[in-house]
């Protein structure tokens, strides 16, 4: 995918938010946000900003997106395969997708996996398989994996997902109710190591209950 002007513009504002990982600023450059949004949203896609996409969720704000993916990239292990929970918009899976080998995205709502699979058709991104699921769970048959991603807010840590991590990978995860932390969790030498990055604010990381 090529870049756009708004898209490197969007880049250029989150360099000056902190993110530095150049390869993190370019993908965000050449992804078309506005492909991502509800068409009344769409003047609104290179805004710097969280937005609603209907079901209750809502497509992350850029600065979150990047810097989780930074995040992501730093991993000891050099992670090449990657666990997305909460598809969502699909945004951030593409993100991913231009970044690493193999994406696994599992999202519970079925209309917005749907929608979700159709963009990255559309935008010629292959190295994603989906599932319909509850993110609680990961998916196991696919793992372990080398880094995983989670893109709602648990109250707390799902043991399945920490399962699922490869030595030397890491798990990105919102943890808090009202109060939200951005947590990175790194399995190093068999034990998990956890440090706060910052305050964050997602929609809930809903345990079952498909839709």
């Amino acid at each position: 995918m090529r870049s756009s002007r708004k898209g490197e513009t969007l880049a250029e504002l989150l360099y000056q938010e902190g993110v530095r990982n150049q390869q993190v600023l370019n993908a965000v450059a050449a992804t078309p946000r506005d492909l991502f949004l509800p068409d009344a949203l769409r003047h609104k896609a290179y805004q710097n900003t969280a937005l609603p996409i209907g079901q209750g969720q809502t497509i992350s704000q850029p600065y979150i997106v990047a810097r989780m993916t930074e995040l992501l990239l730093e991993a000891t292990n050099q992670p090449r395969k990657v666990l997305e929970i909460g598809t969502g918009s699909g945004y951030q899976t593409a993100i991913l997708a231009q970044l690493f080998n193999d994406v696994y995205s599992v999202e519970r709502i079925k209309s917005l996996q749907f929608q979700a699979k159709r963009r990255m058709n559309q935008l010629d991104l292959h190295n994603i398989a989906m599932k319909h699921g509850d993110g609680w769970k990961g998916w196991a048959s696919k793992g372990r994996f080398d880094a995983i991603i989670v893109t709602a807010a648990a109250s707390r840590v799902p043991d399945d997902l920490l399962l699922q991590i490869n030595e030397g990978g890491r798990l990105i995860i919102p943890v808090g109710d009202e109060q939200q932390q951005l947590l990175c969790i790194d399995r190093i030498d068999g034990k998990l190591l956890t440090q706060t990055v910052e305050a964050v604010r997602f929609v809930p990381l809903i345990a079952g209950d498909l839709q």
